[in-house]
């Protein structure tokens, strides 16, 4: 594990907005370091040196030096403006090289599984950061996790991490990444066909011609119906 050296400057345990805001101005950021079974320091860091520590990663050793004294501390949070995303506070957590501290550290994950390269699964996630307890230069930047060999069906869990000089701090049974089936979409086919496409149009056609020569027969019966009336209601006239 890396060890970073800062410089601070202490400062009032209570600041007034005024006075914190003079210092965000200044480009320098309020700060605080605790733990360890002493009091908490209040500290102004420049923002510029947050910002290279920030780039390292959160699990550094920090050596902060501040007037006549120097703690090892760890990044434990950053506050950010809601609006600007600028940090506006930071805290650092007290350690002491000789007893253990409980981190969050990153998982890292490698390879392609099998059963996504080549049964055409799936990678699930369920886990992106595990809870760990070591010595402070025993802290990883990260945890390495090859999926390589997961096939559908196969989770790793996190008893199945193997790590040196490391305490995992969750349940062994928890699941870090399983692969599983890609799911088909059912899609139910329509004919295409020109024969069944026309098909319906032309039953339909049929059925109107039908119904057309239907009326049109009943149209002529109705003619010849009132020809023959007209035929039956003349009279002949009589000879003089």
């Amino acid at each position: 594990m890396e060890q970073l050296m800062m410089s601070a400057e202490q400062r009032e345990k209570v600041g007034a907005k005024g006075i914190l805001s003079g210092l965000r101005k200044n480009g320098l950021i309020p700060a605080v370091i605790y733990g360890a079974e002493k009091e908490p320091v209040s500290i102004s860091i420049k923002e510029k040196e947050i910002y290279e520590i920030l780039k390292k990663g959160h699990n550094n050793i920090i050596k902060v030096k501040y007037g006549n004294q120097e703690d090892s501390v760890i990044l434990k949070e950053v506050q950010r403006h809601v609006v600007s995303g600028k940090i506006i506070h930071v805290d650092f957590y007290r350690i002491s090289m000789k007893n253990k501290i409980e981190v969050k550290v990153p998982l890292k994950f490698v390879g392609e599984a099998y059963g996504v390269k080549t049964q055409g699964g799936i990678i699930e996630h369920d886990m992106w950061e595990i809870n760990i307890k070591c010595l402070p230069m025993d802290i990883p930047h990260e945890i390495i996790v090859d999926v390589t060999n997961l096939k559908i069906g196969d989770s790793l869990r996190v008893k199945d991490l193997k790590l040196d000089k490391i305490e995992i701090k969750e349940d062994t049974e928890r699941i870090i990444a399983s692969v599983i089936a890609a799911k088909e979409e059912v899609v139910e086919k329509v004919a295409t066909t020109p024969d069944a496409a026309k098909e319906p149009e032309v039953i339909a056609k049929g059925k109107k011609e039908e119904e057309g020569e239907g009326a049109e027969a009943k149209g002529e019966a109705k003619k010849e119906d009132k020809k023959e009336d007209k035929k039956e209601g003349k009279k002949p006239e009589a000879k003089k």
